[in-house]
């Protein structure tokens, strides 16, 4: 799904096979598939892919065919800014779909995704690898987190585990539409599964994605909006950090897109959120960026006080 490769991305062999990229001119977190054609690969579930391993940030994942996987971590959700780009497997991805990536599970293949939250369990198709960021260990499509119930939150507790589900519930994914829920997880077992959560961090800090250096970020191919992104004028100390722009039009457009605003400063603009009384209220803005997929969001000063 992602075209550009960048330096930190190692080893330069496995970065052919398995590099990250850039979306819509901005850098992103996950891999590319292979050259598509006519809209990307036909929808099958034959063959199936599950690849070499590959490094991203300094750290490596490792593709496996695991039958019993069964995790409890973080989800996230990507969308809009996706449609039609090629998947990790070559087929484009549909924000519509009920679809999911995945760093390691072949692709494709099938999971029921629990909320730890309301128990609610559906039934999803992988097709594409990500998120790399710490402590989630799935990127719902768009309408997937919409069927969990979690689109809203943007990150919320769940549990992975690989299904073999019936063929004709693997039509249904491919052909997008969703399939029956499964039946709710009773409290006991969630009981059971927040605890073996643990202490994992909710907004643990992001694996830095491959963006370009701050003195030459990249621009966003997306028009600027009519309506420019206001300055905030609040007092509170903190604010979330999306990305920096040496071009005042692509830091428009990114803010007016995602509901942020701009600040210039030693020649260049920063998208923001905030600002926030306290660095934990900070992290709700942290969690916002990483939901709309901007996974290298962090927290800093407000330097605008």
């Amino acid at each position: 799904m992602r075209l550009t490769i960048r330096a930190m991305v190692t080893p330069c062999a496995a970065l052919l096979l398995a590099g990250c990229g850039m979306v819509d001119g901005r850098s992103d977190n996950r891999l590319p598939g292979p050259p598509t054609r006519n809209g990307g690969r036909a929808v099958a579930d034959f063959p199936v892919k599950i690849g070499a391993p590959y490094t991203i940030g300094g750290e490596t994942y490792t593709p496996a065919d695991t039958p019993d996987y069964d995790e409890v971590g973080y989800a996230s959700w990507y969308g809009e800014a996706h449609q039609g780009k090629p998947t990790a497997n070559g087929e484009s991805f549909r924000m519509e779909a009920i679809s999911a990536a995945h760093k390691t599970l072949p692709l494709p293949s099938y999971v029921e995704v629990t909320s730890l939250d309301t128990g609610r369990t559906i039934l999803v198709r992988v097709n594409d690898r990500g998120p790399f960021v710490r402590a989630r260990i799935i990127d719902l499509s768009s309408a997937a987190a919409q069927q969990l119930g979690i689109r809203r939150s943007g990150v919320a507790a769940v549990r992975v585990r690989r299904v073999n589900p019936p063929d004709q519930e693997r039509a249904a994914l491919r052909a997008g539409r969703q399939v029956t829920e499964r039946l709710a997880a009773p409290q006991s077992l969630l009981v059971a599964l927040r605890r073996r959560l643990g202490g994992q961090a909710r907004s643990a800090d992001p694996v830095q994605r491959t963006s370009p250096p701050p003195s030459s970020p990249e621009p966003l191919a997306v028009p600027v909006k009519s309506v420019l992104p206001t300055p905030a004028t609040g007092s509170g100390g903190y604010v979330v950090q999306v990305g920096a722009f040496s071009s005042k039009d692509s830091a428009n457009a990114l803010a007016s897109q995602i509901g942020a605003w701009t600040a210039e400063g030693n020649g260049l603009w920063r998208v923001r959120f905030g600002p926030y009384s306290s660095e934990s209220a900070a992290q709700q803005g942290v969690e916002e960026a990483v939901g709309k997929g901007y996974a290298n969001a962090r927290i800093m000063a407000n330097d605008r006080n």
